[in-house]
């Protein structure tokens, strides 16, 4: 048990090495990752929008509401069209042929509607946003939905 002591108490210094000042560990046992710059990485984007952001942004609409929730569970008032999260890709006659033009998405909690977020964004969109929380925080802010 004492022959492990010593490589035991040199972990909090490794550790202190790596995280604090840089020093690149992986030269030491061989192992090698490729560094990515954040302006190669081809992670799409999209932006996140609250409830009181969407409300406010509603009051000068100048963009396309996307419910993309399915099964369909109400609306916000103001939507413009209903796409299925997973046949965003298969519908794009929906939406504007400007890759420019603002598109705002939600669903009844926010997970149906980030992922159709980035794959707008992946096809080329750079306006896509997506309602944080979905319907459920929408109405738990105090804004109503409209059913059918």
């Amino acid at each position: 048990m004492q022959r492990y002591g010593a490589a035991f108490s040199l972990v909090p210094a490794v550790t202190v090495m790596v995280l604090v000042l840089g020093f690149p560990i992986s030269e030491w046992v061989g192992m090698q990752y490729p560094v990515v710059h954040a302006e190669e990485q081809s992670n799409p984007t999209f932006q996140t929008v609250s409830s009181p952001q969407l409300n406010q942004m509603l009051q000068r609409k100048d963009f396309l509401l996307v419910n993309v929730h399915i099964p369909y569970e109400g609306e916000i008032n103001g939507t413009d069209a209903f796409i299925a999260f997973d046949k965003i890709d298969q519908s794009l006659e929906k939406l504007p042929r400007d890759k420019n033009a603002k598109i705002v998405l939600y669903c009844r909690s926010g997970r149906m509607s980030e992922i159709a977020a980035r794959r707008l964004s992946e096809l080329g969109y750079n306006r896509v946003s997506h309602l944080s929380g979905g319907m459920i925080a929408w109405k738990s802010a105090g804004y109503a939905l409209k059913d059918h």
